[in-house]
């Protein structure tokens, strides 16, 4: 993918050659490359395009910690509700990896600190699972719910006791959690 091709129109793609350019622009997003992915952006690739996991080109950039790639894409408009075929929201894969800058930046623009997946789980709850301390004072700060339950009735604090994560734990049990 070159920075001086062609315009790309997508009606004049073979099926295979629209697979191939979609795999591209998905490893972008996977790689963090902010400034390719704002050229084909600024030429009307769709900011919310899904791959065969339902992941947009916002969840991959969030998960693996791009902070560049994530503004470009909110700055087109990616929606940041949009969740994957598993029901995971980009904050959600930002607080399991640990990228507070990254879940600010989500927040900041629009996504819900209390959006849960299909099972209930909160972004709170994946930082909280995983010992994320700063983002788990973050979220609270932001209004998420500290008392909030999955769809198994386990709470935050509950989910960093069971996942061994102390320090988050220790956080929640101060607040109350």
């Amino acid at each position: 993918m070159s920075d001086d091709s062609k315009p790309i129109d997508p009606q004049r793609m073979t099926d295979d050659e629209a697979a191939e350019f979609a795999e591209q622009v998905f490893e972008l997003a996977r790689k963090g490359d902010a400034r390719l992915l704002g050229l084909l952006l600024e030429k009307d690739l769709t900011p919310n395009l899904r791959n065969h996991k339902g992941d947009t080109l916002l969840m991959l950039a969030s998960y693996y910690g791009h902070l560049d790639a994530v503004r470009v894409l909110l700055d087109y408009k990616a929606d940041p509700e949009i969740r994957n075929d598993n029901g995971q929201s980009p904050i959600a894969g930002a607080a399991f990896k640990g990228d507070l800058e990254v879940v600010q930046l989500l927040v900041e623009r629009g996504a819900d600190v209390e959006g849960a997946s299909a099972d209930g789980r909160t972004a709170l709850m994946m930082a909280a699972m995983f010992n994320r301390s700063e983002i788990v004072e973050y979220l609270i700060a932001k209004g998420a719910n500290p008392h909030v339950r999955d769809a198994k009735g386990v709470t935050p604090l509950a989910a960093a006791q069971t996942m061994g994560a102390s320090d988050t734990a220790e956080l929640l049990s101060k607040l109350g959690a």
